[in-house]
């Protein structure tokens, strides 16, 4: 079995969170990180009646996750029209609802299983930042109150959106589209204003209707500098925070019928491991140089037999430990060479892994939570617990208490 405590220790050093984040908070996608690790203990058994500290009921479902911040849960949520888009706050202690700020839009697509608004919102402890697509950029204070807005162009697509924004350093980073322009950009928190754009043009032959990406940004730090790392529709690539500057890039992720890209890239040990969605390739490479590291830095790349990949996993002591949809299951991999050292069966799994109290949890799209040990040798599990109702969204982990969202409720776990 791997040393789970070392890596934590190696994934704390390579990811970097904000200054202003609080502990305990889980204020963004995947944690304060952006790695799906979670410090302290939590519950690893709980059921619709057991260990439930509190839930309330939601207006309509979402893929977004919830996120917690100085002492408030925050979920984004739409009509299934999308003429109505949402930010709901909850008190972290009661659930009891705050307030919800809802903004109009006209006529828009997405696909069934990929409601509106369902991006994760991100918080720095003061303001809370919600991106609703093509309906705007919005920025609040914990009150509630509007401090801005911004309508970053349209992002038409059959397939929707669903990448997320990530408060760093007094900046908002967020990977815009897909639809007809796919760009990266940095603006101001305190005031909405662009400090860069950085477009990412399509260079493939397929239809735009099979092209885009869904993931969200993670910060790293590579030798000795940070960097913006971005899993696009073809290629992983990373830039400059400052300047937005395209530093390198990886090629591989292009597929044979999709050029699609779901979860987000993992980082530890100075590699990265990257994954395509509808069964397109998966690759590892080393980080670090300059203009197009693929031949030089590229470690592994399989093309062939992969599931689809809509969650991320999670890097731990050298091994990627990641969910799968179609056909469902749990899966270690080595990241330097890329083998399969075990799978499991298991339902479909859209919601992204979490490292919390020495456990992995990953929740199932029929709202079934699978709790097992980071055990590169054999699949180990600790407990199963079913809410019966049905989900796409990551939890959120914060001071002992997981936040879970299904299509019915909000849920307070806790023992």
């Amino acid at each position: 079995m791997i040393n789970w405590r070392r890596s934590l220790s190696v994934a704390g050093v390579v990811l970097l969170a904000s200054l202003t984040v609080q502990a305990a908070d889980w204020p963004s996608f995947r944690g304060p990180n952006g790695d799906g690790v979670a410090e302290g203990n939590f519950p690893t058994s709980w059921s619709a009646e057991k260990n439930i500290r509190w839930k309330v009921a939601l207006p309509d479902p979402s893929n977004g996750s919830p996120i917690v911040s100085g002492g408030r849960v925050f979920i984004c949520s739409a009509t299934k029209d999308g003429r109505q888009r949402s930010l709901i706050c909850f008190d972290r202690s009661n659930g009891k609802k705050l307030w919800t700020r809802t903004v109009e839009f006209g006529e828009d697509t997405t696909h069934p299983q990929n409601p509106f608004s369902s991006s994760t919102p991100s918080a720095d402890g003061e303001r809370v930042v919600v991106w609703h697509s093509s309906a705007g950029l919005y920025c609040y204070d914990f009150a509630g109150k509007e401090l801005w807005t911004r309508d970053l162009g349209e992002f038409r697509h059959i397939w929707g959106s669903g990448s997320s924004p990530v408060i760093h350093n007094g900046r908002v980073i967020l990977q815009c589209g897909p639809g007809k322009r796919v760009f990266v950009t940095a603006i101001n928190l305190e005031n909405g204003e662009t400090l860069w754009e950085t477009d990412e043009p399509y260079k493939g032959e397929k239809d735009l209707d099979d092209v885009g990406s869904w993931s969200t940004p993670v910060i790293a730090k590579i030798g000795g500098a940070e960097q913006i790392i971005c899993a696009m529709s073809t290629r992983v690539n990373g830039y400059d925070p400052e300047s937005g500057k395209l530093l390198w890039w990886c090629d591989g992720l292009s597929g044979s019928r999709y050029d699609a890209t779901s979860s987000s890239p993992l980082i530890s040990d100075g590699i990265c491991f990257a994954m395509a969605d509808l069964r397109g390739p998966a690759m590892g490479f080393k980080l670090g140089g300059k203009g197009d590291i693929t031949e030089t830095n590229r470690l592994w790349l399989a093309e062939k037999r992969n599931p689809n990949s809509v969650g991320t996993g999670v890097f731990v002591g050298g091994h990627v430990f990641r969910p799968n949809s179609k056909p469902g299951s749990l899966e270690c991999l080595d990241a330097k060479t890329g083998k399969s050292l075990w799978k499991e069966r298991a339902r479909d799994h859209w919601a992204s892994m979490v490292l919390a109290g020495g456990n992995l949890y990953a929740l199932s799209q029929r709202g079934t939570t699978i709790v097992f040990k980071p055990n590169s040798q054999e699949y180990e599990e600790v407990a199963s617990n079913d809410l019966g109702e049905s989900t796409n969204a990551t939890p959120a982990f914060s001071d002992g208490q997981i936040f879970l969202r299904t299509e019915e409720n909000l849920f307070c776990i806790g023992e």
